[in-house]
C-alpha cells in the first residue's frame, strides 16, 4: 500500500505523496525565492527545513539558494535520498506539528522559473507531427525528409527566452514574405503554440564526453511542461538554409514544477518499433517513452490532447544525439521533445497542425473562432500520468497570454 500525506487534501490527487515536484517560490512576507516541494495544494519550504538538522549537513547549502541548479547538481543519490526523506516528513504524522509551520498555501504563493536555464535545446521528435507539417509544406512530396527517422532532428534556442508559466508573451515582429507577396516587416500574423514536454539536466559532463543512450537517468533531473511558441510567418521566410531563428527565439514558457523523474516510474512505457533501426549510439537497452496525457485549452476551451507515449524519439535518444559530437552538458540544461502530437485530428498539439494551416479554424472561447493566435488570447497546456497504486499525477499547467506587438 501507499503511504498516505497527514497534509489536509493532498491525498488522491495531482500533487500527493507520490509525485512530490520541485519549483521555486516566494511570499508577500518573505519576497526572497527559495525552494519548495508541492504537496496537495501547499508548498513545503525546504529552506525552512535546511535550517534544522533535518537533512544531511552536505546537502543543506543547496536548499538555501534560490534556484535547483545546485540541488541538481548533486546527481541521483541526493536526489533519491532527499525523495525519500520528504516521503517519510509528509507521511508521518509525529512531524506533522513541528513541519506544518513551513507550509504555504499555493495560492498565496508567487512561483518563480524553478532553475537557471544553461541551455535551450528543441527536438523534433513526433513521426505525426513531422508527418503533418511535411504535408502542409511539401505536399508532392515524402511528409518526413530523409534524415528524419536517423537521427533526433533538433535545433539550439534562446536560454535567455525561457520563462516560467503565466508570463505574459508579446506578439514579436519581425520579416515576413507570403507565396509571391511582397517582403513585409511587422507583427507576426500567424503565431502559434507547440505543446512539448522538457527534460531537465542535472549533472554535467566535460566537453569531449558524450552521454550514452543508457545513462539517461544519471543526467536528468526531471520533466517540466513546456509552451515552445512559434511565428510560423516569421520561420518560413528565415529558417532556410539554417533552421529556426527569430520566429522561435522570442519566448519559450515552461511550468513551475519540476517532476523528479523517480516520480514518473509507473508512467514508463514501450516507445514505437523503429524501423529502420537506428545507429549503434540510439540503441537503448531499455527502449521507454513516458505515458503522458496532454491537453491543450485555448481561452478556456479544450482543443486538443496530444499523446507523449506515442513519440517516435525517445529522451535518451535525444539526450545521446544531443552529446554524441562531444557537446557538454550543463546543470540547467533543458530540451525539449518539440510538438507533441498524435494520429488523430484532435491530437495535434500545434494550432497550425490543428487548423490545418488556418483553412479549418476551431470554435474557442464564447464561440468565436480562430486559426492562429489573437491579443489577449490565452493558452494553458496540462499533463497527467499514471501513478502508483492505479492514481494519476498531474504536471501542473504551463500558460501564458499574448500582448500586442511593442512598435
Amino acid at each position: 500500500m501507499t503511504a498516505t500525506s497527514w497534509v489536509e487534501g493532498a491525498e488522491a490527487g495531482p500533487f500527493d505523496l507520490e509525485h512530490l515536484p520541485y519549483g521555486v517560490f516566494s511570499t508577500a512576507k518573505d519576497p526572497a525565492p527559495r525552494i519548495g516541494v508541492r504537496i496537495g495544494d501547499q508548498v513545503l519550504d525546504l529552506r525552512g527545513l535546511a535550517t534544522g538538522t533535518f537533512f544531511l549537513p552536505w546537502i543543506r547549502p543547496a536548499f538555501h539558494e534560490q534556484a535547483l541548479n545546485g540541488f541538481m547538481a548533486m546527481g541521483p543519490p541526493a536526489w533519491r535520498l532527499v525523495r525519500h526523506q520528504l516521503m517519510e516528513l509528509l507521511a508521518d504524522r509525529r512531524y506533522r506539528d513541528q513541519s506544518a509551520t513551513l507550509l504555504t498555501p499555493i495560492a498565496k504563493a508567487r512561483m518563480h522559473l524553478p532553475f537557471n536555464v544553461a541551455d535551450y535545446v528543441d527536438f523534433y521528435a513526433s513521426e505525426e507531427h513531422a508527418a503533418n507539417l511535411g504535408r502542409l509544406f511539401r505536399p508532392d512530396s515524402e511528409p518526413l525528409l530523409p534524415n528524419w527517422k536517423h537521427l533526433p532532428v533538433g535545433y539550439h534556442g534562446r536560454a535567455g527566452t525561457v520563462v516560467p508559466s503565466g508570463t505574459p508573451i508579446v506578439r514579436p515582429r519581425g520579416q515576413r514574405k507570403a507565396k509571391d507577396g511582397p517582403l513585409e516587416f511587422g507583427p507576426s500574423a500567424r503565431l502559434d503554440i507547440e505543446t512539448e514536454v522538457g527534460f531537465v539536466v542535472g549533472v554535467g559532463t566535460e566537453l569531449g564526453t558524450p552521454v550514452s543512450v543508457d545513462d539517461f537517468a544519471e543526467h536528468v533531473f526531471g520533466v517540466v511542461l513546456v509552451n515552445d511558441w512559434s511565428a510560423r510567418d516569421i520561420q518560413a521566410w528565415e529558417y532556410v538554409p539554417l533552421g529556426p531563428f527569430l520566429g522561435k527565439s522570442f519566448a519559450t514558457s515552461i511550468g513551475h514544477w519540476v517532476t523528479p523523474l523517480d516520480a514518473l516510474a509507473a508512467a514508463k512505457a514501450p516507445a514505437p518499433v523503429q524501423d529502420p533501426a537506428p545507429l549503434g549510439y540510439l540503441q537503448e537497452t531499455d527502449r521507454f517513452g513516458y505515458d503522458l496525457e496532454m491537453a491543450v485549452r485555448w481561452n478556456g476551451t479544450e482543443v486538443s490532447r496530444p499523446p507523449f507515449a506515442g513519440m517516435y524519439w525517445t529522451p535518451a535518444q535525444m539526450l545521446a544525439h544531443l552529446t554524441v559530437n562531444g557537446a557538454s552538458l550543463r546543470t540547467g540544461d533543458l530540451f525539449a521533445s518539440g510538438t507533441v502530437s498524435g494520429p488523430e485530428p484532435a491530437q495535434r498539439g500545434s494550432f497550425l497542425e490543428l487548423t490545418w494551416g488556418g483553412k479549418e479554424p476551431v470554435t474557442v472561447g464564447e464561440g468565436e473562432t480562430r486559426s492562429f493566435l489573437e491579443d489577449g488570447d490565452t493558452v494553458v497546456i496540462e499533463a497527467t500520468a499514471p501513478g502508483a497504486e492505479g492514481g494519476r499525477i498531474g504536471l501542473g499547467e504551463v500558460s501564458g497570454t499574448i500582448l500586442p506587438a511593442k512598435d
